[in-house]
């Protein structure tokens, strides 16, 4: 199993849809400061079932919203997508591609998808909590001034 794709819109910086794609093997993001880099890190703890705005640098969760910017007009939903390859069946379900989504809106509503089929939060965080994800799939590394 490898993180096959992440597709982020409204969520902090990213105002409109972005898609990274990773490759198996070594992937790292680097750019100048405040080009993102944190934010891509922050969206996959948060499809993966954060739920500490504080964790996440907010005060509340309605701040992971694009607020807005001299030239665009804040959005009223944050989308992130995480794909990940499952041809090993890593994770306990029958696909070889499984999608996992969480979309919150501004009214402070939300929504979870598996393989876009409605699901619950725990439902999500079941799903890699007994994985042990952190050891297997991936590490996040964030530089700290």
């Amino acid at each position: 199993m490898f993180l096959k794709r992440l597709d982020i819109a409204g969520f902090k910086s990213f105002a409109e849809k972005v898609s990274i794609d990773f490759v198996p093997g070594v992937t790292a993001v680097v750019g100048p400061n405040g080009s993102g880099k944190s934010n891509i890190t922050d969206a996959i703890r948060w499809v993966l079932g954060e739920q500490s705005a504080k964790s996440l640098r907010g005060g509340k969760m309605e701040d992971i919203i694009f607020a807005g910017s001299e030239s665009r007009r804040a959005v009223n939903v944050a989308d992130v997508t995480l794909t990940l390859e499952n041809d090993d069946q890593f994770l306990p379900l029958d696909y070889h591609e499984v999608s996992i989504t969480r979309r919150v809106y501004r009214s402070g509503d939300s929504e979870f998808f598996i393989n876009n089929q409605p699901c619950r939060l725990k439902d999500i965080v079941d799903l890699f909590m007994d994985q042990d994800l952190e050891e297997k799939l991936f590490r996040l590394s964030v530089k700290e001034k």
